[in-house]
């Protein structure tokens, strides 16, 4: 019987745990490289990386380089590495280390949403599919050539939380099924259509911000949707910041857009093409409560800024 390929994982978020998951199962994982320790939570101390964690409680070895080039003598030897969200371009010198390269899982079907949101870039958009793609890294952002696709739907209560897990699932299972191939070299790399190149850039926190006065309700509901769970839409409402969680379009309501009316104990807002109804909702300082919860204490006029 052959032995085991040996491997190396790149990774950071736990989207990523997944595929290392997988890797580890298939064959001998003999380095782990994750982003080095961030300050995060209240305590604003270093916390490790969800892949750091998951690593060291399997006992497999872990790097955090500053710069991915500082590991390349460990790559040497090995017969694969495999990327999952490590959140850095990796330098030829690194790709060019183990004998089979570098293989990415990527959370969208290429060449759509090339970057580093793909998933909360495709519910912004309203896309109704997306995919799991199995790439061939190269020196490009997420330009290498396509190795296994698997299709996905975007349901329409998805969040970029309950999408990214799903997907996550289902690239751990392409990429133990693609495996056999890429290490005995009989996978087909095709190159990625040159049209239809869209940029998924990193997201930002005024295009969090709900205007109901400007944004249609499939709008809101949609960066509702991409923003959860983190770092989570928001508002203005009488003056004071409102973070919404989660809200349901009513297309048979109308409400002036900018205000807030209560129906049946819930808020609705209005939009310029009709109405969304809150939810759950997160006012400054407070924990989030059902919005029907919220609305009962609340005494202001529920006007949007």
């Amino acid at each position: 019987m052959a032995a085991p390929a040996r491997t190396a994982f790149f990774g950071t978020p736990p989207a990523a745990v997944p595929a290392l998951a997988a890797l580890a199962a298939s064959t001998d994982v003999e380095l782990v490289v994750t982003r080095p320790d961030k300050p995060r939570g209240r305590s604003g101390k270093p916390q490790p990386s969800a892949v750091k964690e998951a690593a060291e409680a399997w006992g497999l070895p872990v790097a955090q380089p500053n710069r991915a080039r500082e590991v390349v003598e460990l790559l040497q030897g090995l017969d694969l590495a495999v990327v999952v969200a490590y959140g850095q371009i990796l330098p030829a010198d690194v790709l060019a280390a183990p004998a089979h390269g570098f293989v990415n899982v990527h959370f969208s079907r290429l060449p759509r949403w090339r970057g580093a949101a793909p998933v909360a870039r495709a519910i912004l958009a309203g896309d109704e599919a997306t995919g799991v793609d199995i790439i061939q890294l190269d020196e490009g952002m997420d330009t290498g050539p396509l190795i296994a696709r698997r299709e996905a739907s975007i349901d329409p209560n998805d969040t970029t939380g309950t999408l990214t897990a799903r997907l996550a699932g289902l690239g751990a299972e392409l990429l133990v099924e693609t495996l056999p191939a890429i290490l005995d070299d009989t996978a087909v790399r095709t190159p990625q259509a040159e049209s239809g190149v869209t940029i998924a850039a990193k997201l930002t926190s005024e295009e969090a911000r709900i205007d109901p006065h400007s944004m249609t309700a499939a709008d809101i509901d949609r960066v509702v949707r991409a923003f959860n769970p983190n770092p989570g839409a928001w508002g203005s409402v009488d003056g004071a910041r409102l973070k919404v969680w989660e809200t349901r379009v009513r297309a048979d309501l109308t409400v002036p857009p900018g205000q807030s009316e209560l129906i049946d104990r819930l808020p609705v807002v209005g939009t310029s093409d009709g109405a969304v109804e809150l939810v759950e909702i997160q006012a400054a300082g407070k924990s989030r409560l059902p919005a029907e919860v919220w609305a009962r204490g609340y005494r202001g006029a529920l006007l949007w800024d």
